[in-house]
């Protein structure tokens, strides 16, 4: 299985945000897409994402940016996958039709992997992703804005 970009993107922008704290200058969208290279424009879809599920404070304006919402120990690793990937089952036996739909277990099967990898996913949080040498690595792209 792999992420959807707006999952890794999402990750990415959560765990940048857990060392902003002490920062003097508020993290912008800008400077998240620069330090990572990816696109502003996708980026600002991402954020607004996450501001919606009231994972990130978003302020406006001159002086304004982007802040964790909560503490990085409260958001689970796992529960945020589930939202950003919008995951349903891994196959769709009804589209197109499958001649083997009802008397199959192989979509049974997928769908209990997704839901251990998101179990195991959940017995992490985002302060645990942060930890050394993480949180190190972060701290170096914020000097650098």
């Amino acid at each position: 299985m792999q992420l959807n970009r707006f999952t890794d993107f999402g990750l990415r922008v959560m765990m940048y945000l857990t060392q902003c704290q002490d920062r003097a200058k508020p993290v912008t969208i800008p400077e998240i897409a620069e330090r990572f290279g990816i696109s502003r424009n996708h980026l600002v879809k991402v954020v607004h994402f996450l501001s919606q599920q009231g994972w990130v404070a978003a302020t406006r304006g001159k002086g304004g940016g982007l802040a964790l919402a909560r503490p990085a120990d409260t958001y689970r690793v796992g529960q945020m996958v589930r939202v950003l990937e919008h995951q349903g089952p891994l196959i769709d036996c009804a589209e197109p039709p499958c001649a083997l739909n009802g008397a199959c277990r192989l979509a049974g099967a997928l769908n209990e992997a997704l839901n251990a990898l998101v179990d195991t996913l959940d017995r992490h949080t985002l302060a645990d992703l942060v930890v050394a040498p993480t949180a190190a690595a972060i701290i170096k792209l914020h000097r650098a804005a």
